[in-house]
């Protein structure tokens, strides 16, 4: 017995011992390789930040990546064999609660006129949402054109008539502007003064002034410090900048990948049990297009998303309306997923940041799945004896950026036939090969395919509720737009979503 019980006790010992190993955090006062201290200020400068918290970016969720199955829900013997079902994992990342709006949107245009308005409006006119697209040759919309964005009834709904390009654009100056003021709030810098640019008259001094950019701020050797506050130092008191070692600024903001993009909105968790109920057809539970009652039974006029529920049937009939929307709706209608998403489903397609191709599912990675990859490299413009390099700037104070050979890979295993040739020298015919590449043979109705052919996904205010479905994919040039599609904004997580706090 006495052999028993000290048996028992030693195993209960080693288990204690086990779990005190391995929960026990790091310490973040000393090496646990050398033994020296960090922080030190007689030291060699190294420093480690302690109990660090990121925040969850303005407007956004943090979700929590897993592996979910990509691809087609169902069989539609007229759909299009372009997404193959696939088993993949996706990291966790922030995305925005709502599509962007119209305030969102002249909020950024504003900027742009004050800012460029008087030496580079061009600059201005790009930013401009195009009001032809509610255009439509045998229907009265000029009411829309007049008013939908830029009317104060109109300042909750989604924008509409922005391109590929132009939603690109916005994300690069939504990360300027949160890090700009994330520096502010820290102290770093001070915040810019816009009454200083009625004095100014060149491109160059304003983008150096007012154009903040956070690759360029990462390069340069100087910034103007906040007011009344000495340049920041280090642990030697020598002049220092912030880097993204100070868990200060954010990533950057962009479009949701198609894989992000479908996982966000089918919003499938596990349970208790650690199981998935996954073959959802829309981002709700259930598959039925109307709000469930307690008791199971459907209540008329109840839709879960804006859509066309038959020929000419936009929103119901008076009196009884089943969705409330002739054409979008306020981004905060409806009820929102599992993730606290809304209007995955229905209001307006939304923009990804994948180009199309219909075999992109047979291919793709299994982490992180995705198709557009362009690699840039910031060019250098001088480096002196000690290796230091200089970045040529642009002419709106950005780093200018290059593609190496090689490095433009959107059309990799991409299934056309230039892709099936080893060489060029395999083929005397290549010539008329690159003629007929990117065109899907088995369909002469379907537009071409090129590298600037973006999907898009989500169904809108538009659609028959098939395309409410977040696997169905349908595309369209970069530099187009429509009157239903718009977009919302996405962030990688760095480190782990579960270090994050709301700000």
């Amino acid at each position: 017995m006495k052999l028993k019980s000290l048996a028992k006790f030693a195993t209960i010992s080693l288990a204690v011992t086990l779990i005190a190993c391995v929960s026990k955090k790091t310490d973040d006062s000393f090496s646990n390789v050398t033994g020296w201290k960090y922080n030190d200020k007689t030291g060699t400068g190294f420093t480690v930040k302690k109990n660090y918290l990121s925040h969850v970016p303005p407007g956004m969720v943090a979700i929590e990546g897993g592996s979910f199955t990509i691809g087609a829900k169902g069989e539609y013997v007229t759909a299009q064999r372009d997404n193959k079902p696939r088993r993949i994992t996706v990291s966790s990342f922030y995305m925005d609660q709502y599509e962007i709006t119209n305030k969102n949107w002249g909020e950024y245009l504003t900027w742009m006129k004050v800012v460029f308005g008087k030496v580079a409006p061009k600059l201005v006119q790009r930013a401009q949402p195009d009001v032809t697209v509610w255009r439509e040759e045998l229907a009265y919309n000029e009411p829309y054109l007049e008013n939908y964005f830029t009317h104060p009834s109109y300042n909750d709904y989604p924008v509409v008539g922005v391109t590929w390009e132009q939603a690109m654009d916005y994300c690069q100056w939504r990360t300027d502007r949160v890090n700009e003021k994330a520096l502010w709030e820290a102290g770093v810098i001070a915040p810019p003064n816009f009454s200083k640019l009625d004095k100014m008259t060149s491109i160059d001094s304003i983008a150096n002034s007012f154009v903040f950019n956070k690759q360029k701020y990462l390069t340069q050797d100087s910034y103007q410090p906040a007011a009344g506050k000495a340049p920041r130092k280090d642990l030697f008191a020598r002049n220092s900048k912030v880097d993204m070692s100070d868990g200060i600024l954010f990533s950057d903001f962009r479009l949701p990948t198609e894989a992000e993009w479908e996982f966000a909105a089918y919003a499938n968790t596990s349970g208790k049990n650690g199981m998935v109920a996954e073959g959802k057809i829309y981002p709700w539970s259930g598959n039925q297009l109307r709000q469930q009652s307690k008791g199971g039974r459907r209540q008329t006029a109840q839709m879960l998303a804006n859509f066309v529920r038959g020929r000419g049937d936009m929103m119901g009939t008076s009196g009884s309306l089943n969705d409330g929307a002739t054409i979008t709706k306020e981004v905060n209608s409806f009820r929102p997923n599992d993730f606290g998403l809304y209007n995955m489903a229905g209001n307006v397609n939304e923009w990804v940041l994948d180009v199309y191709r219909a075999t992109s599912f047979d291919d793709m990675a299994e982490y992180n799945s995705f198709r557009g990859n362009v690699y840039l490299t910031p060019v250098v413009a001088s480096t002196d004896a000690l290796g230091k390099k200089a970045f040529k700037v642009d002419s709106l104070g950005r780093i200018a950026m290059e593609v190496a050979k090689g490095d433009d890979v959107r059309n990799f295993k991409d299934g056309d036939e230039n892709s099936q040739l080893i060489s060029a020298s395999d083929s005397a015919g290549l010539a008329n090969l690159k003629k007929k590449a990117n065109n899907d043979p088995t369909d002469i109705l379907r537009p071409k395919i090129t590298d600037k052919t973006r999907v898009y996904k989500g169904g809108s205010w538009k659609d028959r509720a098939y395309w409410l479905n977040p696997s169905t994919r349908r595309y369209l040039d970069q530099d187009k737009s429509t009157n239903d599609i718009g977009f919302r904004c996405a962030m990688s997580v760095i480190g782990d979503v579960n270090q994050t706090k709301k700000k």
